[in-house]
C-alpha cells in the first residue's frame, strides 16, 4: 500500500484449525476477524472502551487483499497503521504476516469513525485518541 502511515499496534494470534475452509486455507472472512481483534486491542490500549452505548468507534468500510494463503498451524501477526486523520475519522491499514516469516500474506484497511451510538451521528475524535494518532 502506498499511503503515508504510522505503525500504531502489533499483535499476534493463533491460526485455529477451524479458521480454515474446504480449500485448506484460512477462509477469507476470518481475515476480517483478525483485523477486528487487532483493532479492538489497539483501541483498548489507547484507553478507548469498545462497548455499546455512548460515543465510540464504528467501521464504515473495510477491505482486504489476500496475497499468500494463511494455513493452520501458525500465528498470524497483525500490524495496525493509521493514515489520514479527519475531524471524526481515521483511516487504518493492516499488514498480516505469519509469525517468523517476513512475507506479506494479506493487507487491508478500514475507516474508523467516532459516532454517538444514541443518535447515529459522527462526533469529533476524542482528544486523547487524536493526541496518540498525531504523536511523532
Amino acid at each position: 500500500m502506498e499511503h503515508k502511515k504510522k505503525l500504531m499496534h502489533v499483535t499476534t494470534m493463533p491460526i485455529r484449525w477451524g479458521d480454515m475452509d474446504a480449500y485448506g486455507h484460512v477462509n477469507n472472512t476470518v481475515y476480517f476477524r483478525y483485523m477486528e481483534q487487532a483493532r479492538v486491542e489497539w483501541l483498548e490500549a489507547e484507553n478507548v472502551v469498545v462497548r455499546p452505548g455512548g460515543d465510540g468507534p464504528v467501521i464504515i468500510n473495510t477491505a482486504c487483499t489476500f496475497l499468500i494463503p494463511l494455513t493452520y498451524p501458525g500465528r498470524v501477526e497483525v500490524r495496525t497503521y493509521v493514515g489520514s486523520i479527519g475531524r471524526s475519522s481515521v483511516q487504518t491499514y493492516v499488514e498480516m504476516r505469519v509469525e517468523g516469516d517476513d512475507r506479506l500474506y494479506a493487507e487491508g484497511s478500514a475507516k474508523v469513525v467516532w459516532m454517538d451510538t444514541r443518535t447515529g451521528k459522527s462526533v469529533p475524535l476524542p482528544d486523547h485518541v487524536r493526541a496518540a494518532l498525531e504523536a511523532e
